[in-house]
Formats: C-alpha cells, sequence, structure tokens
C-alpha cells in the first residue's frame, strides 16, 4: 500500500546544507542529529550511557534541533520533542508529515511550528512549564526523537523485446521498495518501542526533577509543502536522544565527575629521626 505525504521542506535548500556543519559527535546514520544550544552559541556534547544518548540542557536556554542529511537522495524526518509532534503539536506518531531534506542538505528546527512562516521557539524549562505538560501529555517529557524516512524509488518501465507475429508487450513496473511486515526497519523499530517501553519506569522516579521543553517566543521560520513518498511503512532509523539537568544526568551515573583531589598534606612513613614528647 502506498504512502503518498504531503511533507515540510525549507526553502533555502542550497543555503541551509552550507550553514549547518555538525561535528563527528552528531547523532544517526542515515541523517545526523545535533542539539544546539541558541544562547551559549555551542553544540551541546553528547553522553553515551548504557547505549543511550544524552545531553545537559541549562534551563531558560533556547535550543534547535539541527539534522542533516547524509543520503545522495531525499529523505524525511518526522520530529518529536516529549513525545509531541514538532510539526502537528498532536501526541508523537511516525505516520504524522515531517521536513523533507535533500541529498546533503541542513535544516535547524527551532520550535514548534505555528504555521508555513513561523514558530514557537524551544528552551528547556521545569517540567510544569513545559508544552507536553501543559497540553496534559507530562509522561514522556526529556527525550527528542527523529524518525527518518527514505524515499521510495521512481518507477523503472522495462519492455520486452519484440517477438515475431507479436506486438511488443510492456513488462510490469519495478516492484515497490515497500517492506514487509518482517522487514529489518520494522524490526528495528518495533525494538526501539520496546525498550522505550521498558525504561518508562526507570524514569518515572525523578520526572517531577526532570526538565522539558517550553513553548517560547515566535519567530520567522519559513517552509513549504512538497509531496514525499516512503519508501518503507516503518522508518528506516529512529534517533533518540535524552535530556536532563547536569545534577540529574550525573545523579542517573550518565555523566561521572572528575575526582576530587586531596588538599591535605600526604602522610609519609618517616618524617622524622627521633620521637618527640607528647603535648
Amino acid at each position: 500500500m502506498k504512502r503518498l505525504s504531503k511533507c515540510l521542506m525549507t526553502i533555502m535548500a542550497a543555503l541551509a546544507a552550507c550553514s549547518l556543519s555538525l561535528p563527528a559527535s552528531a547523532v544517526g546514520n542515515i541523517a545526523d542529529i545535533v542539539i544546539y544550544d541558541r544562547v551559549q552559541n555551542r553544540t551541546l556534547p553528547v553522553f553515551v550511557h548504557e547505549g543511550r544518548h544524552y545531553v545537559v540542557g541549562q534551563p531558560g536556554n533556547e535550543y534547535e534541533i539541527r539534522l542533516r542529511n547524509r543520503q545522495p537522495a531525499d529523505i524525511l524526518t518526522v520530529v518529536s520533542v516529549d513525545g509531541v509532534d514538532v510539526v502537528t503539536g498532536d501526541t508523537a506518531d511516525w505516520q504524522h508529515s515531517g521536513y523533507v531534506l535533500g541529498p546533503q542538505q541542513g535544516f535547524g528546527v527551532k520550535g514548534w511550528r505555528k504555521s508555513l512562516e513561523r514558530t514557537a521557539a524551544f528552551y528547556f524549562t521545569a517540567l510544569p512549564d513545559s508544552y507536553a505538560a501543559r497540553t496534559g501529555r507530562p509522561d514522556h517529557v526529556g527525550v527528542i526523537g527523529v524518525a527518518v524516512f527514505r524515499k521510495k524509488p521512481e518507477p523503472v518501465v522495462q519492455y520486452a523485446p519484440p517477438r515475431l507475429g507479436r506486438h511488443a508487450e510492456s513488462a510490469a513496473p519495478a516492484p515497490s521498495a515497500m517492506a514487509d511486515d518482517h522487514s529489518p526497519a520494522r524490526d528495528a523499530a518495533s525494538g526501539a518501542g520496546a525498550a522505550s517501553r521498558a525504561e518508562a519506569p526507570a524514569h518515572a522516579a525523578q520526572k517531577s526533577a526532570r526538565l522539558g521543553t517550553g513553548h517560547g517566543r515566535s519567530e520567522t521560520s519559513v517552509v513549504t509543502y512538497t509531496e514525499f513518498e516512503r519508501a518503507t511503512a516503518a522508518p528506516a532509523e529512529i534517533i533518540t536522544i535524552y535530556y536532563d539537568s547536569h545534577r540529574n544526568l550525573v545523579a542517573q551515573g550518565v555523566i561521572r565527575e572528575p575526582s576530587l583531589v586531596r588538599r591535605d598534606p600526604i602522610p609519609r612513613p618517616f618524617p622524622g629521626r627521633f620521637a618527640p614528647d607528647p603535648f
């Protein structure tokens, strides 16, 4: 079954591709994802712990999700923050529309999309002030997700050679690239979903102290519509980045504090020659 999506694509494709050069620490394979702190003007370093990726969020700071397509063909990126779709504001689902990136193109998602011309800025904030919590969906605060889809190749029509005494017969179009129910992409996506559900109890204990993402100031971000037919029903890749305060990530063992340097004098086994009288 074909899935034809009406998706969002940046108009300034060539400029975006040049302006977003991402570091080697970016997360992802088909696409690179980094989290950029707009106040500190720097890419947030990624900490890897038990196979998961984390960044430290500074409360009050605006940030953006920088995407870059590493492929020679178009891809679709469906982006979620705190379990909420950044385009529609609905509870996140990879079947929603997203941003289409051309070959090697980059784009910065700076906020919740309000129209084709404007977004409401992302910023790190206390959980009760997060957009997810304020819309009654606080359960998945603290995670950024990007579902990446490859584009279905254009069908190639091949023709059979003519036969004597008969008209030439055209062959059927090349088979679709649609994945079946047991494709590696679907299995990987199912595994990612199961892992996410398994992690929920561990995070629930610190839910009250977690950071979330707020619904900030309005700013210009112009995109337009385009059509994109997915090669598979499930994403070819799901990229997940967790975020929280520095203190919480230290408490969870994600970040290891440097060892404290002993400031007291180091005892010596032979400090003198004779035994003094006690005081």
